[in-house]
Order: C-alpha cells, then sequence, then structure tokens
C-alpha cells in the first residue's frame, strides 16, 4: 500500500525548491516496482498536485500494463503506448515515451520502432519528450532502435527527431557515454533539446559548450533538492 500523503508531500517538496517532477519514469517504479493501475494512479495524483500549486510535471508513458516477459505484436504495443499517452494527456502532464521491453521483443528493424513511434506521436495532441535507456540500466532494450551498433541506433533516433520535430519537445539520453550525447545534441532538429540521464559526467554536461548544453533531468536531485535547487538557479545565472 502506497503512503499517498507522504508520497504527494514529496512532490510539493520539490516544487518547492524550483523543481519539475518526473513522475513514473523511474527504472524502481517502472519494470521492477509499481503494477500500471498504482502507476496510473501516481500520475493523476501527482498531475493535480501539480495543476493545484503551479508545478511542472512530466510522466512516463511505456507499455507496462501488458504481461511480462510474453510476446505480443507491434499493434498489441502500441495501443498499449496510446492507451497510456492518453492517461497521462488525461491526468494533465506533459508524456515521456520510453523505452519498451515489448517494443524491444516484437520490432524486427528500425522500420519497426519507427512505424510504432509514428504512431504514438500522431496520437499525441501536444510536444512530448523522448527517452533513450541504455541497456545499462535495462538489459532487455540492448539493440534498442534496431540495431547494437550505437552509431547505426542514433541515426534512427536523429531520423524520428527530425521527421517529428514539431512534436517533440526533446529526448532524454541515458546512455552514459557523454561523447556520443554531446554528438547527438550537435545534431538535433531546431527547437529540441537533450536531456541528459548521465549519472558520471553529470556536471560538464548540463554546463555545456559554447553552442549547446544538455538540460538536466535526474533523480539523484530528489535527494539534495535543498542544496541542488539553489545551486542550479546560480548555474542558470552563470555564478
Amino acid at each position: 500500500m502506497l503512503d499517498w500523503d507522504a508520497t504527494l508531500a514529496f512532490r510539493h517538496h520539490l516544487w518547492r525548491y524550483g523543481f519539475g517532477v518526473a513522475e513514473a519514469m523511474d527504472t524502481a517504479q517502472r519494470g521492477m516496482g509499481l503494477d500500471y493501475p498504482t502507476t496510473r494512479e501516481l500520475i493523476r495524483r501527482s498531475a493535480a498536485e501539480a495543476k493545484a500549486v503551479g508545478g511542472s510535471i512530466v510522466a512516463g508513458v511505456a507499455t507496462d500494463q501488458l504481461p511480462a516477459g510474453q510476446p505480443v505484436g507491434l499493434d498489441e504495443v502500441v495501443k498499449a503506448y496510446q492507451e497510456q499517452l492518453a492517461d497521462v494527456v488525461g491526468a494533465g502532464a506533459v508524456p515521456v515515451l520510453m523505452c519498451s521491453r515489448h517494443l524491444a521483443a516484437a520490432a524486427r528493424d528500425a522500420e519497426d520502432y519507427l512505424s510504432a513511434y509514428r504512431a504514438v506521436l500522431e496520437q499525441a495532441p501536444g510536444p512530448v519528450l523522448l527517452h533513450w535507456l541504455g541497456d545499462a540500466f535495462d538489459p532487455a532494450l540492448r539493440g534498442y532502435w534496431g540495431a547494437e551498433d550505437l552509431d547505426v541506433a542514433t541515426g534512427t533516433v536523429l531520423a524520428l527527431l527530425r521527421e517529428h520535430a514539431d512534436r517533440i519537445d526533446g529526448i532524454k539520453m541515458s546512455l552514459l557515454d557523454a561523447g556520443r550525447e554531446e554528438d547527438l545534441r550537435r545534431n538535433l532538429p531546431p527547437g529540441v533539446r537533450m536531456y541528459t540521464g548521465d549519472d558520471f559526467h553529470y556536471p560538464e554536461l548540463i554546463r555545456g559548450d559554447e553552442t549547446h548544453h544538455s538540460d538536466a533531468l535526474l533523480g539523484i536531485f530528489a535527494a539534495i533538492a535543498p542544496v541542488a535547487g539553489p545551486a542550479l538557479a546560480a548555474l542558470d545565472e552563470g555564478t
């Protein structure tokens, strides 16, 4: 049983320090923790609290209402994504299209990934975020985007981003490869942002270089919000 009062109070704690909340994205919640009905309720309650206080919130869209470990077809994967997209949009949160273990198992090649994501993006009423989670975090996602060669996979991601730049706010990259993240963000379409989930190279990626930077999106800030909030604000101001 979740302690809803404590859970939502912690979201308010983060908003007070100027943070947005990325709900139902952490791997402890998705794929190895909460079932989808509980996840949906968490998103609904958190989004309502965000609206009440003017806090920002994004929430994960996945396919984990499908049976774990059982093969499904691409059509079923797309329908599951679309169902969760409708739930997140209906709750009032910004959707984050997460990598799907079911899609990784069902897709045969890059075109299967592109067709699945196209079908979901076409149902999005506004800009969404994408999340590319590497197999260092989830081995079931090896070969995501249709190739184990990350250069080839990056090409597929860029093709999707360029085709749907008007529907994509940005992409969160969690591959623990700073050089690859920097290369991708240099090639993003205008207006599409890079969000980083790189635990090892976080400071230099959010500080950026003369022309590009990655936006901060990492759960560790939740544990150090009273310190991290003012520090990030100072970084934004160049101090």
